[in-house]
């Protein structure tokens, strides 16, 4: 999805995984990533309430999910699952979604951050979503 630049949309972007989930939030506007937070919540249920807060506290109806591949493109396992999490997000709360490839952002980010890379990694994929949408 390309939203109008004449919009001011607030966008957050997830960097999914199964243990945590990076957090990322921008607008349209200013078209400015920045990491917010790490879901880290144990239950599936648990990690939806904490994402439905941030949609509530942010106003969001559109969001970006990092969709990660093999370096040729070709579609693993998490490749599934991050369209499962997409599809979810569009499915319980109503706001629409755009994957955004995901291959080299961890590559991009010292890996000694701790759980913040993962919020770091959202806030990659994020501007990357606003630099190909301009």
């Amino acid at each position: 999805m390309s939203l109008s630049t004449s919009q001011n949309v607030t966008i957050l972007a997830f960097d999914f995984g199964l243990k945590r989930i990076g957090v990322a939030v921008g607008n349209t506007f200013l078209k400015q990533a920045q990491a917010l937070t790490v879901i880290s919540a144990e239950s599936n249920n648990a990690k939806f309430d904490a994402i439905a807060a941030l949609l509530k506290e942010w106003q969001v109806t559109h969001c970006v999910v990092g969709f990660p591949s093999h370096p040729d493109g070709v579609e693993h396992e998490m490749s599934a699952r991050c369209r499962r999490f997409a599809n979810q997000l569009e499915g319980r709360f109503g706001v629409s979604t755009t994957l955004v490839d995901e291959r080299y952002t961890s590559a991009v980010i010292p890996s000694k951050r701790g759980d913040i890379i993962d919020a770091l990694s959202a806030e990659l994929i994020l501007q990357q979503y606003f630099d190909e949408t301009s």
